[in-house]
């Protein structure tokens, strides 16, 4: 139970009320139990600056985003703060000191409940001596001290406030996804004209945390030059000169055809210099299955990884080209381990009206994939956003679906809605996304100039992943 959502007392649901100081008696008490979560820890630490993680092993240290534990006085002090500004007295009363012994810390899945007793009234000024104990599940005795307070001389009884809705993430999905690839080889990746600070400080990045190992293709003196801008080595890498941007993304695209790299990654040139390189008929990565983007969202306000495409290569697909679309973003999802991905057809609206014809495109997709044109997945559509990521929604508008309100893949009928909804995610709802092209001969990595850090390294390891469950020779 949250120290601010603590349970009203039975018959008194939604309420809050204090008890005056002519209303308390010494020996009176009240308790407040709660069961810590990681997502108390991190809000405590975000607050305090306290990320002291109660361990001597700084290797864990290093490689926790948000440490497990924090110091236990810190838990402790925001039990006792609740159960007297809610309990006893309740609203009204004010702390002006506390005395309190840690006896033992506290960690994520532990129950504690404190318990107030009154054990002094002063008889001249409406103050309070409370004895303070807490305990775990155990029965174990984690805190022990007193509260001296002040009460209030007037009754408050008022609706429970509304708190806001607070969600913290460290991005704990990318961060696993990256470990699970750090202990392969280094993906070999060539990289197209990575020729200012930005992009080739990317990549060398990349390669320190060993996701990739980079062939950097371009103008020698540019690159050299960035490498100084951005404060990086780059000797220790493979260079390919190449004397402008149009050359360097051929260059790359004929490193991957000729097996000497996994994987292609843009650097500072225009994406759509690249993908004219990969999409050449003589000389490029063309396969029979139309080019698309696939950004792995990684939100905190969803329970599962979330697909999202296409938002950067097909501008306005037709019925034939959303098929690929789909069935490139189903492959990823088996690679990413869900063995069958639910995809979500998205419009503005969940039924088909010939006036909209996203929702004729969606009705014709679920026909496909009834017909075994999509394989690999279950897909449902039109619709609506809601419906497709809110059970609640979906319940709402009585839409009964296997994929509806736990959608895995979102599949946006164009490159605009599909861009906009990615920014969206990313930058009012704290998202990250991590973008790969698919359908050609190799993974390419697109990232952007206002990519952070986490989310290149996380389009990395998801190429890395995928390159090398292409490499895999097919089950018997």
């Amino acid at each position: 139970m949250n120290v601010m959502d603590a349970a009203p007392d039975a018959g008194d649901e939604g309420m809050i009320e204090n008890r005056i100081f002519s209303e308390i008696s010494v020996g009176d008490a009240a308790s407040l139990s709660r069961l810590a979560t990681q997502r108390d820890f991190d809000l405590l630490a975000i607050v305090s600056g306290d990320v002291n993680p109660l361990t001597p092993d700084m290797d864990l240290v290093a490689k926790t985003p948000f440490h497990e534990t924090v110091a236990h006085g810190l838990y402790g002090s925001a039990l006792v703060s609740g159960v007297i500004g809610v309990k006893l007295p309740g609203p009204g009363a004010i702390l002006l000191a506390q005395n309190i012994d840690y006896l033992a810390p506290v960690a994520v899945g532990d129950a504690v409940t404190l318990t107030v007793t009154v054990t002094a009234k002063d008889p001249v000024k409406p103050e309070l001596r409370l004895d303070c104990r807490g305990v775990n599940q155990l029965g174990r005795l984690v805190l022990s001290g007193t509260a001296h307070v002040r009460a209030p001389t007037r009754k408050i009884r008022a609706p429970r406030p509304d708190l806001p809705g607070v969600q913290v993430s460290g991005h704990e999905r990318f961060h696993a996804l990256m470990e699970h690839v750090r202990g392969a080889a280094p993906l070999v990746v060539a990289v197209a004209h990575p020729c200012d600070a930005a992009a080739l400080g990317a990549v060398i990045e990349a390669a320190r945390e060993k996701l990739i190992m980079p062939i950097l293709v371009g103008p020698r003196a540019k690159i050299l030059a960035a490498a100084e801008a951005a404060g990086v080595d780059c000797a220790p890498y493979r260079l390919v000169d190449a004397p402008h941007s149009v050359a360097a993304a051929a260059a790359a695209v004929a490193l991957v055809r000729r097996g000497e790299a996994q994987a292609l990654m843009k650097g500072s040139l225009h994406s759509d210099e690249l993908l004219h390189a990969v999409l050449d008929k003589d000389a490029g990565l063309r396969t029979g299955r139309r080019l698309s983007h696939v950004y792995l969202i990684d939100s905190p306000g969803y329970p599962r990884p979330l697909l999202l495409t296409d938002a950067a290569v097909n501008i306005a697909p037709d019925l034939e080209a959303k098929r690929d679309i789909i069935q490139n973003a189903v492959d990823l999802a088996h690679v990413l381990g869900v063995s069958v991905p639910r995809v979500a057809v998205l419009a503005a609206v969940e039924m088909v009206n010939p006036n909209m014809p996203s929702t004729l495109d969606a009705a014709a997709l679920c026909k496909m994939a009834d017909r075994g044109q999509i394989t690999g997945a279950l897909v449902d559509g039109p619709l609506a956003l809601d419906n497709a990521i809110s059970p609640a929604a979906a319940l709402e508008k009585g839409i009964v679906s296997p994929v509806a309100g736990q959608a895995d893949i979102l599949v946006v009928p164009d490159l605009e809605a599909g861009n906009m909804l990615a920014k969206q995610l990313t930058f009012l709802a704290g998202a990250d996304a991590a973008g790969v092209v698919l359908g050609a001969r190799a993974p390419i990595i697109l990232t952007s100039r206002a990519d952070s850090s986490r989310t290149r390294l996380a389009s990395c390891a998801v190429a890395g992943l995928i390159a090398r469950a292409a490499a895999k020779p097919a089950a018997l």
